[in-house]
């Protein structure tokens, strides 16, 4: 698929079909998300990949949100991919440091947009969660003290091919050019 189009088709699903997400095409979006550049070459990530459906219910429990009314749709996903962040190199840890930034934040969300193209350039869909009970899942999957489950990307086939149309800022609300205006 043309770069565009891909990036026109990936978007939030909250709507999977019950049918299972073949092996090989959960490998792809996780060797997409493997080959995601990081800093320094840092690599700060581990990804456990959730098939087992009583588990995979458990971890969607720990996302929902009654008071908020949130993430409801996540039993519906048959394949949930938990991020957990890894140890930096010990450039990254530096410059993390000195320069006021936690460059394995980036790196994590960088890895979570290849993984994500990937999946809708082969017909699937997926969600990047965020909003979920860490410590609950750090339990069911067995992640050690010490280590942060950043995020969790819900992984199967949409009920519907349909592309929404994307709501964004204009490119002139968002960009200039050498200066910030």
């Amino acid at each position: 698929m043309d770069f565009d189009k891909l990036v026109q088709r990936r978007q939030s699903v909250r709507g999977y079909t019950p049918q299972l997400v073949e092996k090989e095409k959960i490998e792809a979006c996780l060797e997409a998300a493997r080959l995601a550049p990081s800093a320094c070459n840092a690599q700060p990530w581990h990804f456990v990949v959730v098939t087992d459906a009583a588990l995979k219910n458990a971890i969607a429990d720990a996302t929902a949100s009654r008071t908020l009314n949130m993430n409801h749709f996540t039993k519906q996903a048959p394949v949930h991919i938990v991020m957990v962040r890894e140890s930096k190199n010990f450039n990254s840890s530096v410059g993390s440091v000195l320069k006021e930034k936690n460059y394995a934040m980036y790196d994590i969300g960088i890895a979570a947009a290849h993984l994500c193209l990937q999946a809708a350039d082969l017909g699937l869909g997926t969600c990047i969660l965020g909003w979920f009970n860490e410590k609950k899942v750090r339990e069911l999957i067995g992640v050690p003290r010490g280590k942060r489950i950043d995020l969790i990307i819900t992984l199967g086939y949409p009920t519907t091919n349909e592309v929404r149309p994307k709501v964004r800022k204009t490119t002139e609300e968002i960009v200039s050019y050498n200066s910030y205006k």
